[in-house]
């Protein structure tokens, strides 16, 4: 059985979401289908210049995956400008960033979200426990690895 896919990280959605060539009905044109975590990762790592590394940690998905998404990307961009298609920029399996963070509850494994701005909740919205807390992949790479003190005060290995 596959692993469950992970949705990816996306902080900006595009505020154009068709381009055609000029002077072409849309009507008459093929269209080409480019997800939204494609776009975003074609404008973090082509428009912004951001080191695969970067993209990768941004997006929340490994850099082997984050190549496939751009060559994906890139090929339908290419296929788009070479054969005169239009490019529509919708759908995909993605998560916006910058509006919401994800909560978790650790008594019985619930997860929601909640929008910036609206202070930590004070109980799971499902359950009523206060045994909550941002969700590990929500928190940001700061409090993974390194040397830091375990819940019993003492430090950890690697």
């Amino acid at each position: 059985m596959p692993r469950p896919r992970k949705r990816r990280w996306v902080y900006c959605e595009p505020s154009v979401t068709m381009s055609e060539p000029r002077g072409v009905p849309a009507m008459s044109l093929e269209k080409v289908k480019l997800a939204v975590e494609e776009f975003e990762a074609v404008r973090l790592k082509d428009l912004e210049g951001l080191e695969q590394e970067k993209v990768a940690a941004k997006m929340n998905v490994s850099q082997p995956t984050l190549h496939h998404i751009l060559q994906s990307a890139r090929r339908k961009i290419a296929d788009s400008l070479v054969q005169g298609k239009a490019i529509v920029i919708e759908g995909g399996y993605y998560v916006v960033r910058e509006r919401e963070r994800l909560f978790k509850c650790y008594d019985y494994q619930n997860e929601w979200q909640e929008p910036y701005g609206t202070g930590r909740p004070a109980k799971c919205p499902e359950c009523g426990s206060k045994n909550l807390h941002r969700a590990l992949q929500d928190r940001g790479h700061a409090r993974r690895g390194g040397r830091g003190r375990s819940r019993h005060g003492r430090g950890h290995r690697d």
